[in-house]
């Protein structure tokens, strides 16, 4: 994902300083474009799935559905904050809006890979060890 909105980001800035009637603008458009799809499907395959997946996989079940809850709310709210601010960004500057995009999915994968334990082969009481 990161990657993805690096490419648009540099497109975006690039795109500033090319004349809009030449060809390479054109292809910055649709390097633009194919970078918004493949962090759309990086997005579907991986970070979009995880709070379902973590709150199937280490939550006990006395707490499971205020905790899913919670998330799920958490979930739509940061969502609708992305959706509020994104033209408001896209308006201040379309390249820095996917930097800040960018910086944020990369501070998203260190906390992921730094917070987030690995559930594979393990037991919950093993998972639910892990977190005292």
């Amino acid at each position: 994902m990161a990657l993805s909105l690096l490419v648009v980001s540099i497109s975006f800035y690039l795109k500033e300083y090319i004349s809009p009637d030449s060809d390479l603008y054109a292809t910055l458009s649709l390097v633009s474009v194919a970078g918004v799809v493949v962090m759309v499907i990086a997005f579907s395959l991986g970070l979009g799935a995880m709070p379902w997946i973590i709150m199937s996989e280490i939550l006990p079940i006395n707490i499971k559905g205020l905790v899913g809850s919670f998330a799920t709310l958490a979930n739509w709210f940061f969502s609708w904050l992305v959706t509020l601010t994104a033209n408001l960004l896209l308006d201040w500057s379309s390249g820095g809006t996917f930097t800040i995009y960018t910086a944020v999915c990369v501070f998203t994968a260190g906390f992921v890979a730094i917070w987030v334990p690995e559930t594979k082969g393990k037991t919950l009481e093993e998972i639910q060890q892990f977190f005292r």
